[in-house]
């Protein structure tokens, strides 16, 4: 591992992976499942928030009981399923790990999906060699990503967090980067608006490029 520049944490869904179509259908379906009416984009960027119990509480005025949010997350998961078979990396992803890797940058992938289920997708896009670890979720799926990403950082040899930079599409992504000293670059690509990541307090950029660029700054 290289030892100058920035190490790049990525985040996965929404980041990398560009899957809100799918995340919307998926989010329509499981909510006609439960009751729930349906939601625009807009409307889910604006109130969407990790942990994903919080979300449903923005919605319901209330959180969800353990026995609801089980049904709640397995609907998701079952229709999410269904409809990601379609999304595609984000525009000029694939490239940009590839230059990335060929610079002697480092780069891993940390997320909020399954461990199980990440290795295997992560596999098929063929991007696999473009990271130095990759690390999906192996507990609970109501929780955020401080503490997965402080063992993600902990895993990362010669590599101190005040040159990693997570780089995502959630404001849960910037307090997991500050979580263990690291800095971070949100993404509007994905699951928030601009005016909710803009309250995280870190940059917010409109391409993953951008986010590039500025992580090598953020360190130089």
């Amino acid at each position: 591992m290289t030892r100058h520049g920035a190490h790049i944490v990525w985040d996965w869904n929404g980041t990398l992976l560009h899957d809100v179509d799918a995340v919307m259908a998926a989010t329509n379906a499981s909510f006609a499942e439960v009751g729930l009416a349906p939601i625009t984009l807009e409307r889910y960027r604006d109130l969407y928030c990790v942990p994903v119990p919080r979300f449903y509480e923005r919605l319901m005025g209330r959180l969800p009981s353990d026995a609801e949010w089980q049904v709640m997350d397995a609907a998701f998961h079952r229709h999410y399923a269904k409809y990601a078979v379609e999304a595609e990396l984000a525009e000029g992803a694939r490239q940009l790990l590839a230059d990335r890797q060929a610079a002697g940058r480092t780069q891993s992938l940390c997320s909020l999906a399954s461990h199980d289920d990440l290795i295997p997708l992560v596999r098929t896009y063929g991007i696999e060699h473009h990271f130095v670890r990759v690390d999906g979720r192996t507990g609970r799926s109501d929780r955020g990503k401080a503490e997965q990403m402080a063992r993600h950082v902990a895993a990362l040899e010669d590599t101190a967090p005040e040159r990693v930079v997570v780089v995502g599409d959630a404001v849960d992504d910037a307090l997991a980067a500050a979580h263990v000293g690291a800095k971070a670059v949100l993404y509007t690509g994905g699951s928030h608006s601009r005016a909710s990541l803009s309250a995280a307090g870190v940059p917010v950029v409109d391409t993953l490029t951008e986010a590039v660029e500025l992580a090598e700054r953020l360190v130089a």
